[in-house]
């Protein structure tokens, strides 16, 4: 009988200690991801902001208008290393985010971006060509006079897809895959601060979201992103959580572009040009229609 007692005792207090180590394991102490986000940035700036900058620096000679150029091949790099950095961001999340709605947004995203690429490959070699970014296709002095007219309603779908369809499920899945990343970076341990290295890359990182904002023509879905963080923190603080320092970073940066944004159209409020190509109560011209407009014929 105390044998028994012996055996159970002990079979006892190992299955406890396996249950702790699991208990622990499970729930992993958050951790800023300095090598994520130092990846996120400098793939940003050097793929997707010095994309078109790249195009227009090198010779033509080099990259013929018939053959793609070199800010295509960036924009394919982009397209495949963006949505990898995605998912590894989401397996570093601290709870369990849905996967179906991971896997449908990572298939969205890079469908979105494939289809950009494709019509910002054209509008740059129309750029290139004569086509001023600060007007509307049929009001491009290489665009109206084309025959038959028919054409010009082909360049008009090419244009949607490029702005509009390619953006929309460009940007859409990339910004609900941040918040629901953002969803998981809150814990009940003492409130923890952005390191060093984050404060570092806040500037950067900013700067990158306030060209994608502008650029993109994505202000209200930013916005919305914004509050819905915003409201997400609110109730999370009355259920006694606090942010970690992977979602102060991604709040941070949120609050500088908003204010990059208004600082820009501010800037640009009086700009007659820019005004008539983007009419409405939202006002946020792109920055490659300013270079156009008042740059490069200088």
């Amino acid at each position: 009988m105390r044998k028994r007692q012996k055996a159970e005792t002990a079979a006892t207090s190992y299955l406890s200690s396996i249950g702790r180590e699991k208990a622990s394991a499970s729930t992993p102490q958050s951790q800023f991801h300095v090598d994520l986000w130092c990846y996120f940035t400098v793939q940003n700036w050097i793929l997707d902001f010095g994309r078109p900058i790249v195009m227009i620096i090198l010779p033509l000679e080099w990259f013929p208008l018939n053959k793609p150029s070199a800010g295509d091949y960036f924009h394919m790099a982009y397209n495949v290393i963006t949505p990898f950095l995605l998912l590894k961001l989401m397996e570093r999340s601290t709870t369990t985010l849905p996967r179906s709605a991971v896997y449908l947004s990572i298939i969205t995203f890079v469908m979105g971006a494939s289809i950009h690429l494709v019509g910002d490959s054209i509008n740059h070699r129309l750029i290139l060509s004569g086509y001023q970014n600060h007007l509307s296709v049929r009001e491009n002095p290489i665009i109206k006079d084309l025959k038959p007219a028919s054409l010009i309603d082909s360049f008009e779908l090419l244009y949607y897809y490029d702005e509009h369809l390619g953006h929309c499920m460009w940007y859409i899945p990339f910004f609900l895959i941040i918040f629901l990343y953002f969803t998981g970076c809150f814990t009940q341990a003492k409130e923890e601060k952005v390191p060093r290295s984050g404060w570092l890359l806040l500037g950067p990182s900013a700067i990158y979201y306030w060209y994608l904002v502008t650029e993109g023509q994505i202000f209200v879905l930013y916005v919305f992103t914004f509050f819905a963080m915003a409201a997400t923190v609110m109730r999370q603080k009355r259920m006694g959580y606090v942010l970690d320092s992977n979602g102060r970073f991604l709040l941070y940066n949120f609050i500088i572009t908003l204010g990059l944004v208004v600082v820009w159209v501010i800037y640009l409020w009086n700009d007659n040009v820019l005004r008539k190509k983007y009419p409405g109560i939202i006002y946020v011209p792109e920055p490659w229609s300013y270079y156009t407009l008042h740059i490069k014929g200088s």
